[in-house]
């Protein structure tokens, strides 16, 4: 039976890759609070990425050594590093912190993106697009409310965490120019596992078959959403990508109501309502600019 027109639109597959993700992103945040309950998060990760690198296999012998020793190593680099530095703090924040409030901080990456794409990548960001930025991280002051009484350390690991995912974002982004989804995530998981192993080794105990399970699942989970999000980033620009993730925040809000009792306040609702306001200007106008510079390029 043939796809639905609407279906075989490259901008409307790409959105249905990132609403998966979103989903995978709020399965990955549950099996890691289950996890946490007997294991560090540093070792959580190393398992996580053990896992992941197990279930991405099936595409390196399909790939076959002839076309993996064809594949420039040395551009990986910095995704891997990043990654690397984006996973441990995301795993530790997201095992102290409510669901709800983790995510809306991690709300933030498209607007590190938007700072890292002036600096670093020397595009140009106009006033518009910087006050849309300014106002998303006086959002997240909001939910982080610094000084207050219920200030919690982890809300600053999260930060971080996002920081390190938009500059990730980035690179993804120039990756999928010459490589696969599959290249992507397969050889992301193949340098993380050995990577991730150093930080675990400092708080190593023997895991029982219970989170060995739920690490299993996050492998699964995190390898299938990882694919996703390359698939949706190779079908259309990040700034029409990254709204849908904004699915998340009413999905794992749920999540963390049934499975933990966590009731996000109106803080962390106006925070993250702030913060996902200015990011969707963000992409909108982005996508405003390439719309014009198209048209300059065919006149």
């Amino acid at each position: 039976m043939p796809l639905p027109a609407a279906l075989t639109l490259p901008i409307v597959r790409a959105c249905l890759w990132a609403a998966t993700t979103a989903l995978t992103s709020a399965a990955m945040m549950l099996l890691i609070r289950w996890a946490a309950t007997e294991l560090h998060p540093f070792q959580i990760s190393f398992l996580r990425c053990i896992f992941g690198a197990l279930f991405t296999l099936p595409w390196l012998f399909q790939m076959g050594l002839s076309e993996v020793r064809k594949v420039d190593i040395g551009r990986y680099k910095w995704r891997v590093m990043l990654a690397f530095a984006s996973m441990l703090t995301w795993f530790y924040a997201a095992s102290y912190l409510p669901m709800a409030e983790s995510t809306a901080l991690n709300f933030t990456t498209p607007l590190f993106a938007t700072v890292g794409a002036a600096l670093v990548l020397k595009e140009t960001v106009r006033i518009r697009r910087w006050t849309a930025t300014i106002l998303g991280f006086i959002g997240v002051l909001i939910i982080v409310r610094p000084g207050a009484h219920t200030f919690n350390p982890a809300a600053i690991v999260m930060i971080i965490s996002a920081l390190t995912s938009a500059f990730s974002v980035l690179i993804i982004k120039r990756l999928t120019k010459t490589e696969s989804a599959q290249s992507i995530v397969m050889f992301t998981f193949m340098f993380l596992a050995p990577l991730t192993l150093i930080p675990a080794l400092f708080v190593w105990q023997t895991p029982s078959w219970y989170v060995i399970a739920l690490t299993a699942g996050m492998g699964l989970v995190g390898t299938f959403g990882n694919y996703c999000s390359a698939r949706a980033f190779t079908l259309a620009d990040a700034s029409a990508v990254l709204p849908i993730d904004y699915l998340r925040m009413p999905v794992v809000a749920f999540v963390g109501f049934v499975a933990f009792g966590e009731v996000p306040d109106a803080l962390v609702w106006i925070g993250s309502g702030i913060i996902a306001a200015s990011s969707l200007y963000i992409a909108h106008r982005e996508m405003q600019l390439a719309r014009e510079a198209a048209k300059t390029r065919r006149t």
